[in-house]
């Protein structure tokens, strides 16, 4: 048993753990973060949101070449894929991040324990250590942050070699002849595209009859458009009933989901990407009487406490969007009020962003949701078409799309399909943060030639007076 006695033991190094633990210590609090990947940054940075971008990254930089550098007057001869140095570029990335988690562990003196948490009692961690043996750490509070893992699909066994969750697909040795992606949301969308540009054909099955469910109906559609235009196929309204896996392949069975005659579906490589679940196995709470819901979503109040005085969670393990940088939000939230400040997060503000080309970026209401809360709003929507730099750069697909009230003209949501769509609709989720208008963004003045001049425009637009089309 650790003689030392923590303010706060996060279990959980992820975006949300690790943020917390920083917060915690700059609000002068005895903090330690028990991880037991061996590597701190959570799936986002070892598995998940910096490695797929690191690809996404390198993938687009290889179909440029191949398909558009033509177009610029660039001509390639000997062009070919040399897949090993692209996934270790994506490591080296990877491992300089978390490692830099390490060094700002050290510079704000959190005791970084590698092991696997669980929780005997409140007031107490017991670390299973990594190197062996046993540590129990005494602390004031506890925070949970473990965040989430790939949710498995019945009759669908992943061995991360042919069925794989976004772990194996961020480590295929050689591009598939043929991706089967199971569910077309965030990550399907992502790691289809990385495969797709590669060399891969791919194929998106999804149990609804759209892509990206909860985002704009309007955005999804167009969306769906563009990467059918770049090569991905689509077989929607479909579910998969069970998967045989053997030498040459998986062979898939899948039937339409309202009912109706079952077919087969060979792959190289199947994805299975439906969502994420909790993370809490092992970790006691059901002994502990934490409340939770049927999906193991641990339930807690505005300050982040579970229904057990002193032990708090955050992130993935809590309501809200399954997002890095909410989980961060929440670590900050959580340990400012821990401090007896004032400190709040508004989930309705939390953007949502698909990596693919063009982005896909979300904040706020959908169109969908305001018709069904009776919300009378307008719509300003400015295509990429009319925007001198898309022109000039040779992005054009994609819009902007303005939700604003009717009566008071806040801005409600934001929906962008487009060139840099993540880092232009940050303006509008500020102006959100504000309650600021659809006029507010209009009379700003953007600089030209900018992608963030489409924002502008469709913000004009909802008064009906853009100015480019």
């Amino acid at each position: 048993m650790s003689d030392k006695q923590y303010d706060l033991v996060v279990i959980g190094g992820g975006p949300g753990g690790y943020v917390a633990a920083i917060r915690a210590a700059q609000l002068g609090m005895a903090t330690a973060c028990v991880e037991g990947r061996g590597a701190l940054g959570g799936t986002c940075l070892n598995i998940g949101c910096i490695p797929s971008k690191a690809l996404l990254q390198s993938s687009e930089k290889y179909a440029d070449a191949t398909k558009h550098f033509a177009e610029h007057g660039i001509k390639v001869d000997g062009l070919s894929l040399d897949l090993p140095a692209m996934m270790g570029r994506k490591d080296k990335v990877v491992k300089n991040l978390t490692g830099g988690i390490e060094f700002l562990f050290k510079k704000n003196k959190i005791d970084y324990i590698k092991g696997w948490g669980s929780i005997p009692a409140a007031g107490s961690v017991k670390v299973a250590l990594a190197d062996g043996g046993e540590q129990v750490l005494q602390t004031k509070t506890i925070l949970i942050a473990t965040g989430s893992e790939s949710t498995p699909l019945p009759g669908v066994e992943t061995d991360e070699k042919q069925i794989v969750t976004s772990t194996g697909a961020l480590a295929l040795d050689k591009v598939p002849e043929h991706l089967v992606v199971i569910g077309a949301g965030v990550i399907g969308l992502e790691m289809g595209s990385v495969w797709s540009r590669l060399g891969a054909k791919v194929t998106v099955v999804e149990f609804l009859d759209r892509i990206l469910p909860g985002m704009d109906g309007e955005i999804a559609k167009q969306t769906q458009r563009v990467l059918t235009k770049q090569g991905l196929k689509f077989k929607l309204g479909t579910k998969v009933t069970a998967a045989k896996n053997a030498k040459a392949g998986v062979t898939l069975t899948l039937e339409p989901a309202k009912g109706g005659e079952a077919e087969e579906m060979k792959a190289a490589v199947v994805l299975v990407a439906i969502g994420r679940r909790p993370f809490t196995d092992g970790l006691g709470l059901q002994e502990l009487g934490v409340a939770m819901d049927n999906r193991g979503v641990i339930q807690v109040d505005k300050h982040f406490q579970t229904s057990v005085p002193g032990i708090y969670a955050i992130g993935d393990c809590v309501p809200g969007p399954m997002l890095a940088h909410k989980a961060e939000e929440d670590g900050v939230v959580a340990v400012e009020c821990l401090a007896g400040q004032s400190s709040h997060i508004d989930y309705n503000m939390v953007p949502g962003v698909v990596y693919t080309w063009p982005e896909v970026a979300s904040v706020g209401k959908t169109e969908e949701q305001l018709k069904e809360e009776g919300v009378d709003y307008r719509v300003g929507k400015f295509p990429f078409t009319a925007n001198s730099r898309a022109q000039a750069v040779g992005d054009t697909d994609g819009v902007v799309k303005i939700l604003a009230d009717k009566r008071t003209d806040k801005v409600l949501g934001v929906h962008i399909l487009g060139p840099l769509a993540g880092d232009i609709l940050a303006e509008a989720v500020t102006v959100m943060e504000f309650g600021g208008s659809a006029e507010d963004i209009a009379r700003t003045c953007h600089s030209h030639p900018g992608m963030g001049e489409a924002v502008k425009e469709a913000a004009l637009a909802v008064d009906g007076r853009a100015l480019h089309i």
